[in-house]
Formats: C-alpha cells, structure tokens, sequence
C-alpha cells in the first residue's frame, strides 16, 4: 500500500481539527440522483457492531436474476438512472448458502455474478454503480466495465472497537480497494462514518487520506459525511448536530473542491449543514428502502427540495457518474472545468460499453443525456 496514514502530518492533521462552519462556503447548488436499490445479498464476513447488513450464517441467500430485474425494472420505469448494487464483504467466504446458490445461478464467485447483475441493469436501462466492499485488483477489474461509477466507504483510519469481531475490518484493506479504484481509473465514491469510536483527529486523518487519494489519481467524485445511527445492533449514541457540523466543515476545507460533499438526507439533518458546505444529497429511492438503514427512509423529492429553497440554491438531478468524468462530447451546455477539475486521466474514465448506454437511442439513453442537459 502506498498510501500510509502515518505519512499525513501531525500539523495539517491539527490545522485541519481547528476548522469550525464560519470558516467555509455554502455551496451555490445542490445535486441527487434517483437510484434503485439492489442488495445482492445481505450476507457479509465482518461483524461491525453498528451495522444491521450482516445476517447470521444459514440466514443470507442471494437476490434470483429475475428477482434483479424486477427490481431495475420497476426503478427504470420509475424515472430512476443508477442501479446501487450493494453486499457485504466477500459474503461466499463466510457463508456456504452463498456458495450453494452462486453455483445455481452458474458462478463461482460474488463478483462474476455481480457482472451479470451489472449486464441486467443496463438491459433495463440503469447505469450500474456497485458497492461491493473490499475488493482485490482482480475482483474490480472484473466489474469496473460494466459500472458507471463505484465506491466503497473507508468509514475511519482509526482502529476502533465497532469493528472488532472474528474478523477485522482494517483501514488498510479500504485504503487498498480505494487505492485500487484510482490505479484502474474508476470514478469512485467515499466518505467516513462519525460516531464509531473515532475521535477528531482520527476524522481529520481519514479525510486527509482521502485528500491525498484523490491528488493522486483524480478519480475521488464525491465523499460522504455519514453519522451512525440508532438500530437493532446500535445502541451506542449518535453523533450532535454540532458534531456533524463540524465534521463537515472539516471534510470541505480537507477536499478539493471539485469533489463533491454529501450528507445523507434519511440518516442527518442535511439541511441543518447546507451552510457548512454539502452539495450534494446522495442518491435517493422512489422505489425501493434503504436496505443498509432499514429502519431510515429515503425523504420524498419535495423534502429535497425544500432544503434547496430553504439554502437558496438550485437542486439538479444528476447521473451516478460526476459529469467531469464524462468525455467532453457528452458534457452539459453549462458545463465548465477548471484546471483543477480537469481529470487527471484525460477523461478516459469510462468505459467504451457505459458511453454506448449514454449515447444510444433508446429510451434509457434519453433520459441520461436528459439529466446531463438538466445540470
């Protein structure tokens, strides 16, 4: 791993602690996209005592093909344009119902069959975005073609106890799959978690480690500012408003500012931190619940839109992909690009089969190019 967290210096690690909300901008716009969620399975090798996405081994199956595509399906229809494809990590190592069915289906690993998930999506017309966890090169590379965008959470650089269990999930491991997706030019999507044991210079560190990814490789399009919340395994406090305000000016001063910032509207009081510099509101479901956060529904659009009235900024919708990672050809109107948002790539961001899907004339197709011209 090249990226180390002991390399981040202690001083932009205090500077960085220092930030408060008077000491940044609020964005001039808001953005959300309209996803459907698609949770392969609920099965997942780690433990982390905050989270509700892992059942017990004997009790995870996986979604049925047809089951996957009733659901892109009904989100197509629905007006949505990004299929959020989510599992916990590596879920066939844990559990031997997954194997079982994996074979069923005719796959031998998770991520050969998240592909044909991926080729289901985009048949229906939903650009896929997964969030598969931890993955290896190989296992990334077997999927990135087919993605418009990826991501995974690094949630903390600090070893904390909500991720002790009999396997450990390790801030190495996420800064590696991170790492990983900047190498294979994927735009990629991030954040950390508030709340899990972490402290304020553990907060700094991670957003710093981000920074340092994305000066790297550019392909950081957007990072996310998420509290833990209360649930059936959760018992352990949420974080303050004051808290989460904090946090999010600190992750806006940390960010280049063609990295978008989110705070996610079912699971914070998005529009409490509009000032401390977010632009943006996650993807939200018309169709289908937050399977990660069960219990947290997604808010309606006119609740969007009320905190862009509220702000009084301009809310768009946009794609799953950020639009600078678009080839030039396929960029909005108003579209324009500092030096510092010009990809470091040359725009080769996505792949020769997504631009297909951007550019067909199809009804998916339209709508894509229809949200593009709507930025």
């Amino acid at each position: 791993m090249s990226v180390d967290v002991t390399d981040i210096p202690a001083g932009a690690i205090d500077e960085l602690v220092a930030v408060r909300p008077p000491d940044v901008d609020s964005a001039d716009h808001l953005s959300f996209a309209r996803n459907v969620f698609v949770p392969l399975t609920t099965a997942c090798r780690y433990t982390c005592t905050y989270c509700t996405y892992f059942d017990p081994p004997g009790e995870a199956s996986l979604l049925s093909p047809e089951e996957i595509r009733d659901i892109v399906r009904e989100g197509a229809d629905a007006g949505c344009t990004e299929a959020l494809f989510t599992f916990g990590d590596d879920p066939d190592d844990r559990y031997t119902q997954i194997y079982e069915q994996l074979a069923e289906y005719g796959h031998e690993t998770i991520h050969s069959y998240l592909r044909e998930a991926c080729e289901i999506a985009l048949a229906e017309g939903l650009l896929p975005h997964a969030n598969p966890g931890d993955q290896t090169r190989e296992e990334m590379a077997a999927v990135a073609d087919l993605n418009a965008s990826m991501g995974v959470m690094l949630e903390t650089t600090a070893d904390v106890a909500a991720h002790s269990g009999p396997r450990v999930k390790t801030p190495e491991q996420r800064i590696q799959t991170i790492e990983t997706a900047g190498e294979l030019g994927v735009p990629f999507t991030t954040g950390i978690l508030v709340g899990i044991g972490e402290d304020w210079r553990d907060r700094a560190e991670s957003l710093l480690v981000i920074r340092e990814l994305h000066e790297r490789y550019g392909h950081i399009q957007e990072v996310i500012v998420q509290p833990v919340v209360e649930n059936e395994r959760w018992h352990g406090g949420e974080p303050d408003l004051e808290t989460l305000r904090r946090t999010v000016a600190m992750a806006r001063t940390a960010l280049p500012g063609e990295v978008s910032l989110q705070v996610p509207p079912n699971l914070a009081p998005a529009g409490e931190v509009v000032d401390c510099g977010i632009d943006d509101l996650g993807g939200v479901s018309p169709v289908t619940d937050d399977h990660i956060n069960p219990d947290y529904a997604w808010p309606a659009l006119d609740h969007l839109e009320t905190i862009a009235e509220e702000a009084g900024v301009p809310l768009s919708e946009r794609l799953p992909v950020y639009e600078r990672y678009l080839p030039e050809a396929l960029r909005g109107e108003s579209f324009t690009a500092t030096p510092a948002e010009a990809p470091i790539r040359g725009g080769e961001w996505i792949s020769q089969r997504i631009r297909e899907e951007l550019t067909a004339d199809s009804e998916a197709g339209r709508r894509y190019r229809a949200v593009i011209d709507g930025y």
